[in-house]
């Protein structure tokens, strides 16, 4: 009698799971630095967004890892984002402010990984924790071509997948490289000079041309699809030269981290970076 007990019980279990909307867990390969890459899938880059100025003294550090990391590694795409009394201050800054210190004063240098991950200071000493976050086997990739006719630019963003995905929005941005400004300096990076003389500023952002934080993706984003996305705008007037244009896109979820990223120079047309 007790075993037909249990299973009546078990048989009960199955039909209820059966019929319930419980989500099946994707087989997904291993995502780390060291993990080898499987067919299908993309090279994963981190993203790095330095909170800067030319200004500040303090923010050098970061600059100077971040040039650590591009000499260590060619997953990295960065943005500069300027605040404060600066030739390249970003003015719709605020939507990052409350992204990553809500409530709070930017108190520069401040840095994330992903959008949302506090690179852990001195960020030189920490490269590691930003290596931790690349891999080769991202389940999403990106690729971006473009061409400048008469002053307009035209973009092409193109995603692919081999997950399924739920809630992405999509992030683009213009940049601009090649500033050359004295950049003040506290530390004993970049030859212990203040200030370092004619420094060059790169990836620093000039215009976003998507919504700051991302457009939804409305459409499907399962594995095997492609979307591409198109936009046409002039070069922003704020460019210094518009000869050393060129372009980041990422994917970030529903809670604003960035799953991938990549960078573009301008007259480039990119290909997936997908395993064989």
């Amino acid at each position: 009698m007790k075993r037909i007990k249990v299973l009546l019980s078990l048989l009960t279990l199955i039909a209820i799971y059966s019929c319930s909307d419980t989500k099946v867990i994707e087989n997904v390969p291993e995502d780390t630095e060291t993990a080898p890459p499987v067919s299908g899938y993309f090279k994963k880059r981190v993203l790095i967004e330095d909170y800067t100025g030319t200004w500040c003294g303090n923010c050098t550090r970061v600059a100077y890892a971040i040039d650590q990391m591009n000499a260590q590694s060619d997953k990295v795409v960065t943005i500069a984002i300027h605040n404060g009394n600066d030739p390249y201050h970003f003015a719709n800054i605020q939507p990052l402010k409350d992204l990553i210190m809500p409530g709070a004063d930017l108190e520069l240098p401040q840095s994330r990984l992903n959008r949302t991950i506090v690179w852990t200071s001195p960020e030189p000493s920490n490269l590691a924790q930003a290596k931790a976050l690349t891999g080769n086997n991202a389940g999403l990739g990106l690729a971006i071509s473009s061409s400048i006719v008469s002053g307009t630019v035209n973009l092409d963003v193109s995603m692919k997948f081999a997950q399924n995905y739920t809630g992405l929005k999509l992030v683009v941005y213009a940049l601009e490289n090649h500033l050359i400004k004295n950049q003040v300096n506290y530390t004993s990076y970049y030859g212990n000079v203040n200030p370092v003389p004619n420094y060059e500023h790169n990836h620093v952002l000039r215009k976003e041309i998507t919504d700051l934080l991302g457009d939804p993706i409305t459409e499907s984003t399962t594995a095997g699809q492609t979307i591409t996305k198109s936009f046409t705008f002039p070069i922003p007037a704020n460019f210094t030269n518009p000869e050393n244009i060129s372009f980041v896109a990422m994917i970030v979820n529903a809670d604003n981290l960035s799953l991938n990223a990549r960078a573009a120079d301008k007259n480039e047309n990119q290909t997936f970076e997908q395993n064989p």
